[in-house]
């Protein structure tokens, strides 16, 4: 699969956060995430392992019991089943993987 680049396609899930799955395959789902500063992500867990990389802002990600400060260029790993969530303090722009792919953020 391969997809150029557009400027629509989002979707809100939360207030604050949007949401565009840029391409999936048999195993990965890769998703871009839009996150406006003093927004929030509640904690939550899921059975995807989730890999994510910081493009542009700051947020605040807490994974389990730990907290941390990303900055552009911080990336993260979410293990299965692990409680995660995340404060955004200044509009950010994220890239995420989830494996196996997250049937609820294929394209309709």
């Amino acid at each position: 699969m391969f997809s150029k680049h557009s400027e629509g396609g989002y979707s809100s899930p939360l207030a604050g956060i949007e949401q565009k799955t840029l391409v999936y395959g048999d195993k990965t789902l890769m998703t871009e995430f839009l996150l406006k500063s003093g927004s929030t992500l509640p904690r939550h867990a899921h059975p995807h392992e989730q890999t994510g990389y910081l493009v542009k802002g700051r947020i605040r990600l807490a994974i389990g019991a730990e907290e941390y400060e990303v900055q552009p260029g911080d990336s993260w790993c979410i293990p299965s089943g692990v409680e995660h969530g995340a404060e955004i303090i200044e509009d950010s722009v994220a890239i995420e993987v989830f494996s196996p792919v997250r049937e609820d953020y294929l394209p309709k």
